[in-house]
């Protein structure tokens, strides 16, 4: 089982480099970051992390095909590839909804697994190639041509899917794996890898090869309660994002749910939280102890066939930049880490 570490650019960036230097030094397999205008640049961050690291892998979680051009997403990569000598690597995805709509855009019209898949082909072709000319449904190119090349022989495409089954089955048809953001059920995450297995069969690839990640909110500590208090604080936020039948796979009904998101689409997140059950806390994080958290990966991610957790990590600081509140008893991002490292990943094995 691989450990990742997943950040969100909000924290001052001498303590984002100096946390990804210490997952480094802890042997996490990655650092992903939102590539999303909400937080501070994650190219720029990784840019300056790849010359203050040696192992770890670097890249966006996801990068959105619609806000972003795929040939640029192609360019920076092989340049984040070059500065940090074969350690990038993507998800790619159609972007966070709630996102696209302050640009004006209909994140479920559009086709927006077809421009997915379309824009994985331009990224793969570039960075495979360093030339391009095609003419498609959502990107076209005439001899287009870049001295960004990657030190990788294949750089590691990724597909972010949350709805299915048809994003998931392109994931195992076309990509090197699928992360699956915000389930943390053993029946959400079944149906997820048996979907990207049909898609990986179909098209002759062995899915057992494929990188499987389970993006879950995040929080431990040597005290249960505060850092189940810390996912709660954070679970609606990030539940705005999921679709009906996503919840109802996590054993969630959207019904109970809907006085939740309502409360943080109108900006009133302390109902929202105020409103979030312990029941939906236990079923969209994993948080508690070390023991707790690797328990929930040993009965809940390991039989569904996930190989990779990559931990959205919650604390104090992360709490109190989007809700405003003040918990105390919560464990930062690097004692987590180290947490994650000595009793957690051990335990899982």
């Amino acid at each position: 089982m691989r450990f990742s570490y997943a950040l969100l650019p909000d924290y001052p960036l001498q303590d984002s480099l100096a946390s990804i230097r210490l997952a480094d030094e802890l042997g996490f397999h990655a650092c992903y970051a939102a590539d999303e205008t909400w937080h501070k640049d994650l190219w720029s961050l990784f840019a300056v992390a790849a010359g203050q690291t040696r192992n770890i892998r670097l890249g966006p979680s996801a990068s959105p095909v619609t806000l972003r051009e795929p040939t640029l997403i192609a360019q920076a990569l092989a340049t984040l590839d070059e500065l940090s000598h074969g350690r990038a690597e993507a998800v790619l995805a159609s972007g966070n909804f709630g996102l696209l709509a302050q640009y004006g855009i209909e994140g479920m019209r559009g086709r927006p697994l077809s421009r997915v898949k379309e824009a994985l082909g331009v990224v793969r072709t570039l960075l495979d190639e360093g030339t391009i000319t095609r003419r498609g449904e959502f990107f076209s190119y005439e001899g287009l041509f870049t001295f960004a090349r990657p030190v990788q022989e294949h750089l590691p495409l990724k597909l972010g899917a949350m709805r299915g089954p048809k994003s998931f089955e392109a994931a195992g048809e076309l990509a090197d794996g699928c992360h699956h953001a915000m389930s943390c059920t053993r029946e959400a995450l079944t149906y997820a890898v048996e979907h990207v297995r049909a898609g990986a069969e179909r098209a002759g690839r062995d899915w057992r090869s494929l990188d499987l990640g389970a993006w879950v909110v995040f929080a431990t500590g040597p005290e249960s309660a505060p850092a189940r208090e810390a996912a709660r604080s954070m679970v609606g936020l990030y539940a705005s994002a999921m679709s009906d039948e996503q919840l109802r796979r996590n054993g969630v009904d959207p019904g109970e749910l809907r006085p939740v998101l309502d409360a943080v689409r109108a900006g009133d997140l302390a109902r929202g939280i105020e409103l979030t059950s312990p029941e939906v806390v236990e079923r969209l994080s994993i948080a508690g102890t070390p023991e707790e958290c690797a328990e929930a990966i040993r009965t809940q991610l390991v039989p569904a066939g996930i190989n990779h957790v990559i931990c959205a990590i919650t604390d104090q600081t992360l709490v109190r930049a989007f809700t405003g509140r003040e918990l105390t008893g919560v464990a930062s991002v690097d004692e987590q880490l180290r947490l994650i490292h000595d009793v957690v990943r051990p335990a899982v094995g």
